[in-house]
Parts: structure tokens; C-alpha cells; sequence
């Protein structure tokens, strides 16, 4: 059998497995809050800020930057930054997860309240 070749590293993963490379980049402070408040559609850095509340400018810098770089965001210079095809069918990908955290969140609470009698 021959040695299993080991993967070339990923952004932010040392292991080479673009799971962990894309998990990092979602982990991320406010990463995750970016793309939901662009799927409606572009937003300008203004209104992205105000959509995220507390955002501040320096970490959103740093959030549209990365985002980019992955290929996840775009921007252009009319209409601010919008969600690239590729978050689009990021976003598929997560529904399914946020029904499934739905369902998880309403067994923790369950099982909470029935410590607590």
C-alpha cells in the first residue's frame, strides 16, 4: 500500500484540509455576521458597519479583507461589497447546520429546565 501523501497546507490551516482552513476563516470575529447582513445584497462599508452595530472600522477592515482575499466577498466601487457566487452556495451549504443548531439549542433548553425543577 502506498504512503498516504500529505496534503499541501491551506490559508490558516497547517494540516492541509480546506475544512479547517474554511472553519478558521468563519470563526472569526464577525465573519460569519458580514455575510449574513450581505444577503439581501451589496451594502457600502457605512452601511455594513451599521448593520453589524458594534463592528468597529479597524475589525471590519480586516474581516472585508479576508473575506475577499478567500473569494467569498467582492466589492465594487458602485454598490459596495456584495457576496460572491461561491458564499452563495456557502450560505446553502450552512442553512441545513442552522436547523440542525435549532434543533440542538431547543434539547439543551429542554434539558435545562428539567434540572432546574
Amino acid at each position: 500500500m502506498p504512503a498516504r501523501k500529505k496534503s499541501a497546507a491551506v490559508r490558516g490551516s497547517r494540516t492541509g484540509r480546506p475544512i479547517m482552513a474554511l472553519l478558521d476563516l468563519l470563526g472569526r470575529r464577525w465573519a460569519l455576521r458580514i455575510l449574513w447582513e450581505l444577503r439581501d445584497g451589496p451594502l457600502t462599508f457605512r452601511a455594513l458597519q451599521s448593520a453589524c452595530g458594534d463592528l468597529s472600522p479597524t475589525v471590519l477592515n480586516a474581516r472585508l479583507r479576508e473575506l475577499r482575499e478567500a473569494g467569498i466577498l467582492e466589492r465594487s466601487d458602485s454598490e459596495g461589497y456584495r457576496a460572491t457566487p461561491i458564499a452563495e452556495d456557502l450560505r446553502e451549504i450552512l442553512i441545513p447546520l442552522d436547523e440542525w443548531a435549532k434543533r440542538w439549542a431547543r434539547r439543551e433548553r429542554a434539558q435545562a429546565s428539567g434540572r432546574s425543577r
